[in-house]
């Protein structure tokens, strides 16, 4: 096993978290803080250890996050993405295990934009017959 640290990237809607991740004691820092202080649901705390409870690595590797754009809970998706992406990486093996649950796909949706002539994306303005 080596100590050197792999990197990825995960995305998620306009959320861009950049992953370092190396073997040690299980801390997870984002944007220099602690986890339990960036997220403060349990639930998006969950989101991001995720893959390492599937791989059952919890507390294996220290995890280095860079995240921008999108708000927590993109940022917490794309977190798990890249996270997901790294321990791929360091074991192929893992591929198997994140697979069926999700977590190597990239979600694709994406905010639809405004079109002119309307309110918003779909809504249109009101409609007067006469």
């Amino acid at each position: 096993m080596s100590t050197s640290s792999t990197h990825a990237i995960g995305r998620r809607k306009t959320s861009v978290a950049r992953v370092y991740i190396k073997e040690g004691s299980g801390t997870v820092s984002v944007n220099k803080r602690e986890l339990s202080n960036y997220f403060s649901t349990a639930q998006l705390q969950y989101k991001v250890n995720q893959p390492f409870s599937i791989t059952e690595t919890l507390g294996k590797y220290d995890v280095k996050v860079n995240v921008e754009g999108g708000g927590i809970t993109g940022q917490a998706e794309a977190i798990r993405l890249g996270i997901s992406r790294a321990l791929v990486s360091i074991n192929p093996d893992f591929r198997a295990l994140l697979k069926p649950d999700g977590l190597m796909t990239r979600d694709p949706r994406m905010v639809e934009r405004k079109k002119f002539g309307q309110k918003k994306a779909r809504k249109r303005f009101q409609f007067s017959k006469r």
